[in-house]
């Protein structure tokens, strides 16, 4: 897999997209990259800017971690209800 582009380069790859003096694929091609990757570009940039629909960049990262923190938590209550099950058995009377 390729390694990803800097941001700015995305940037200013969709400031060119978006001038409209030539057609996408043209300024796709001429920066060494697919049309639908400069496509996926533009959605994203559209998708920041909030002229479109969807999950930021910002709003994912926190999602993930916010998983993340869900997953550790859930971890930690399994860890104590099996520790509560263990000492209880050796409180109860047999």
């Amino acid at each position: 897999m390729p390694a990803p582009h800097p941001q700015e380069f995305r940037d200013d790859a969709v400031a060119l997209a978006r001038k409209g003096d030539a057609p996408v694929s043209k300024i796709a091609k001429d920066l060494g990259i697919s049309e639908s990757c400069l496509r996926n570009w533009m959605r994203a940039a559209d998708v920041e800017a909030g002229n479109r629909e969807g999950v930021t960049a910002k709003e994912s990262a926190e999602l993930r971690e916010l998983r993340k923190r869900n997953r550790l938590l859930e971890q930690e209550n399994e860890i104590l209800r099996r520790a509560a099950a263990y000492f209880a058995r050796e409180i109860s009377p047999k």
